[in-house]
């Protein structure tokens, strides 16, 4: 029997435990010249899909909080964010390489289970060009799939939701003991914002959520300096979520809260960590 409060087990094919200036007044200018093209999008030997973790919970974040939902993490992630609460598929990736059957066979025991919703998320998805064929072939077994993405690749792919979640410049890890040569921070803080991918992300998928991390009431200001330059979304796209991998403090919620109801955009808690804290699989 479902233990209580837990996600349901399901068969799973890979679970693997394992000097900046004022950047708030000018947003940073992408450099594709730093897009190593082993940090960009990938193709692997064969159908090969390179995965840290399946499994099923509840969505946790955004406009489909709360759904039982099929995960399918990606290893590997073309940023280092600071606060980073997937480490293990971009710090530190880990995971195997997973055949294309492999993880369409655990696709249909999920759907046989009546779930139907699938978040394909990492990392960074977008990295790897196995991922239009698995959204597709996905697709076809009817599943309502969610995209989770930094926004700052593109490619085509079957999507349903797209979750584009911009990392600010509190997320660059500026003096952070695992780049200790500071390459990842000025790597980071050069690919962190695309323009030109956020507009084709937003325009390519009528349904879509723009997730911010807010760490402090400064991160505001450059929320909306970003958001100035994008066009084709609604407020209610703009969702703003409090960083932490523990509940928020009454605070940190009152501040994101007012900034939400003072421009129109959607608080966004993250459900999993109240439900199950800061554990990996839910």
């Amino acid at each position: 029997m479902p233990v209580p409060g837990k996600p349901r087990a399901l068969p799973r094919c890979a679970l693997r435990p394992q000097a900046i200036n004022n950047l708030h007044l000018q947003l940073p200018v992408h450099n594709p010249a730093l897009d190593q093209p082993s940090e960009t999008t990938q193709s692997l030997p064969g159908d090969a899909v390179p995965i840290s973790e399946t499994f099923t919970s509840v969505q946790g974040e955004g406009k489909r909080a709360g759904l039982p939902s099929w995960f399918v993490r990606f290893s590997g992630c073309n940023l280092r964010c600071r606060w980073c609460d997937t480490p293990y598929a971009s710090w530190t990736p880990d995971g195997t390489r997973q055949s294309m059957a492999s993880l369409l066979e655990e696709a249909a025991q999920v759907r046989a289970a009546k779930i139907g919703d699938v978040v394909v998320t990492g990392g960074e998805p977008m990295m790897f060009a196995q991922l239009g064929p698995l959204t597709a072939a996905l697709r076809s077994l009817g599943f309502y799939i969610t995209i989770e993405t930094a926004g700052t690749l593109h490619q085509p792919v079957a999507c349903d939701l797209m979750s584009i979640s911009p990392k600010l410049a509190s997320s660059t890890p500026i003096n952070d003991a695992r780049d200790p040569g500071g390459v990842w921070a000025q790597r980071h803080e050069q690919r962190r914002i695309n323009p030109d991918v956020l507009q084709r992300l937003i325009s390519s998928h009528p349904h879509r959520q723009l997730k911010f991390v807010a760490c402090t009431p400064d991160d505001l200001t450059e929320i909306e300096q970003l958001l100035a330059r994008l066009s084709g979304f609604a407020a209610e796209d703009v969702l703003l979520m409090p960083e932490g991998i523990a509940p928020p403090t009454a605070a940190h919620k009152r501040w994101v809260v007012d900034a939400c109801m003072q421009r129109g955009w959607r608080y966004c808690p993250r459900l999993h960590i109240e439900l199950f804290g800061n554990i990996r699989g839910t």
